[in-house]
């Protein structure tokens, strides 16, 4: 029987932790399929003569593995075998600075759960004669779906007519991994060389019809089934264009556009202009008297001028500008009066009576006639 006076001792040797061996590790990462994932990792170990004149060899286990008969998922030990499925894709950093820190490439799902690290050391012909296995901390890894999505890097502005470039790029991709397959598509790059489109950056000059285009970037994981992508919106910006005048006349609503550039209206006519531009973003639009100079008034800062009651004062040219940061443009329209047909005084009272005239003589001759014929038939009887 052991003594009683034994017992706290020996409660003391197997509870007690092994004083200076110490493991720092993010203990819970999650990472998605396909993508990379570094763990931070540093331990400590108590000091020893011979710690200087040793080799240190670091090695990371899924827990349940037995360190004495089954590989190790990473290793810095040259003649330690890693198992096959994380070969390359588990990697272990410089573990002499005592940084155990584990990089994972192309996660996968079978990835997925606990691992526990050992530290040896050994003499240089490879014999070991020191090890720990650090129990307290393990790692816990969980590989998730992909959800990730591309990131597109848009230098905006984008202008119409100016080279630019898109960048496309997969967060938690990393390099060493599996090589990434990138795609283009979209109606402002489908005439563009299809080995242009297969690049990570694309270079295209963006146009007006551009604007408002969607444009997508997909990426694939070459010898996998996985893929991923996407799609944005292109805001393009260019100048005035295609400048036109609408008019309503009197109470219209409704705006009709002009095909030339002169209107003629009767005076005392209500008549509204109005100024389009296609743009991007907005022009500011104005309307002028005439041909506007450099510090013009407008007289009208909107696209709409509106004149209630048409004389002969607003005869001449309109011009409606459309100011923008690449650039202006302008459209003129020529005002004339169309005047009513007014009758001479005293035409009225003349015309009436020629007309009475011509009606009473052509009563006359029927008369006549009626009775010439009335006396040749008495004749005749």
């Amino acid at each position: 029987m052991v003594p009683l006076l034994l017992l706290p001792l020996l409660w003391g040797g197997s509870l007690q932790q092994h004083p200076g061996y110490e493991l720092r590790v993010q203990e819970w990462v999650t990472v998605q399929e396909g993508l990379c994932v570094h763990v931070p990792c540093s331990f400590s170990y108590p000091w020893s003569p011979w710690s200087s004149y040793s080799n240190l060899y670091t090695y990371w286990y899924r827990d349940g593995d037995n360190t004495n008969r089954d590989a190790p998922v990473a290793s810095n030990d040259p003649d330690k075998a890693v198992k096959t499925e994380t070969q390359g894709r588990f990697l272990l950093t410089n573990p002499r600075t005592n940084n155990c820190s584990l990089s994972i490439r192309d996660a996968r799902r079978s990835d997925s759960g606990r691992y526990f690290l050992r530290v040896e050391m050994g003499n240089f012909q490879g014999y070991k004669f020191h090890g720990y296995t650090y129990p307290d901390k393990m790692l816990d890894l969980q590989v998730t779906a992909l959800t990730e999505k591309p990131h597109i890097r848009v230098r905006e502005p984008l202008e119409s007519g100016r080279p630019t470039q898109l960048a496309c790029s997969l967060p938690g991709a990393c390099e060493g991994g599996r090589p990434l397959t990138f795609s283009w598509a979209g109606a402002a790059v489908d005439s563009l060389n299809p080995q242009t489109l297969r690049s990570s950056v694309l270079t295209f000059t963006p146009r007006p019809r551009d604007h408002g285009t969607n444009l997508t970037c997909q990426v694939k994981r070459e010898g996998s089934q996985w893929t991923t992508q996407r799609t944005i919106q292109l805001n393009v910006s260019y100048a005035p264009g295609n400048l036109t005048i609408g008019v309503s006349f009197r109470n219209d609503t409704a705006f009709k556009n002009l095909q030339t550039t002169s209107l003629s209206i009767l005076e005392g006519e209500a008549l509204r202009l109005r100024c389009e531009a296609d743009s991007n973003p907005p022009a500011r639009l104005s309307w002028f008297r005439g041909s506007p100079g450099l510090n013009a008034t407008p007289i009208s800062s909107t696209a709409i001028l509106e004149l209630p009651r048409v004389g002969p004062a607003q005869e001449g040219e309109f011009t409606c500008q459309a100011r923008h940061p690449l650039g202006s443009h302008r459209v003129s329209l020529s005002l004339s009066m169309a005047w009513k047909a007014v009758p001479q005084a005293g035409a009225v009272p003349v015309a009436l009576g020629g007309a009475g005239a011509v009606a009473l003589l052509s009563l006359c001759v029927c008369l006549i006639f009626f009775c010439i014929v009335k006396a040749r038939r008495r004749q005749a009887a």
